[in-house]
């Protein structure tokens, strides 16, 4: 996609040089945004070869509110290296999507949603599930556009006392969905996006879940929009990331979903179609 390209060679040109946690310095920019229509394909890096397979099994964790990396392991090695020896996470993205914990009792004036609240059969804590109530409200919306869940379906991954300890609070924190015209558009924020790695991993994701949830609900799809609040490029990544600049996009793919209700969806229900891509590109992980 040109878009991609497009952010590379911005960070580039515009990236101050800065040291980090990682060892590895980086390139980074101050808020990075950019749009993709999913009518016009499905946005699957094709300037590298991608692992389709890893973000669809990355996607389905996150959908299962698994606070741990047991099964996703399994699949995939992707997040061994911020896991302990148990499979534990720290901050889990699912885990808040699916398990936002909420107290049983607010301060004085609030009010807590009960119908997307039940108790966690784990830890027996009150929990709120965030995709429920967004594929629930996404449905209002569709039969009446002007109600007021439009402008509220927000799905938070960021839970401050969290993040406050976390080894790695969560890169990409919150996401918005909004429907236009009868079509189904999504924004997500990101604090943190390694361009090289994390970005195109991200944009296939999202992608996907919009994609799955319009399904679901009777929506056409939209646009993705992608806000980068820090955007960078680690140092060694550079001459991939320059190879992939000589490289011309080819045609996207695109993704067939199985006919199924959203929670009985599974892997074998997502089927890429017609991908073709130039050869990888090692880039080394920044942990």
């Amino acid at each position: 996609m040109q878009v991609y390209k497009d952010m590379v060679r911005y960070v580039m040109d515009n990236g101050v040089y800065l040291p980090n946690r990682t060892g590895v310095a980086t390139y980074s920019v101050f808020s990075y945004f950019y749009r993709v229509n999913l009518a016009d394909g499905y946005p699957l890096l094709t300037t590298k070869k991608m692992f389709f397979n890893s973000m669809v099994h990355e996607l389905f964790w996150y959908l299962s509110g698994e606070e741990h990396i047991k099964d996703l392991r399994t699949k995939t090695k992707i997040w061994d290296a911020w896991a302990d020896e148990e499979g534990l996470l720290e901050t889990a993205y699912g885990r808040f999507w699916r398990r936002f914990p909420v107290p049983e009792k607010g301060l004085n004036g609030e009010n807590w949603g009960k119908k997307w609240t039940h108790k966690d059969p784990e830890t027996g804590q009150m929990v709120f599930d965030q995709i429920q109530y967004v594929i629930d409200n996404l449905k209002e919306v569709k039969n009446n556009p002007n109600c007021s869940a439009q402008r509220r379906l927000v799905v938070s991954a960021w839970h401050p006392a969290n993040a406050a300890e976390s080894k790695l609070p969560p890169c990409h924190y919150t996401y918005c969905f909004s429907v236009k015209a009868g079509k189904l558009n999504c924004h997500l924020t990101q604090r943190s996006g390694d361009i090289a790695l994390g970005i195109p991993f991200n944009l296939s994701c999202y992608a996907l879940l919009t994609m799955m949830l319009a399904k679901e609900t009777g929506l056409k799809v939209g646009e993705f929009a992608h806000t980068i609040i820090d955007a960078h490029i680690y140092e060694n990544h550079m001459e991939g990331l320059k190879e992939q600049l000589e490289r011309e996009p080819l045609t996207l793919p695109k993704v067939e979903i199985a006919d199924k209700p959203f929670d009985q969806l599974s892997f074998a229900d997502i089927k890429l179609v017609d991908y073709e891509s130039h050869p990888g590109i090692r880039f080394e992980v920044a942990v």
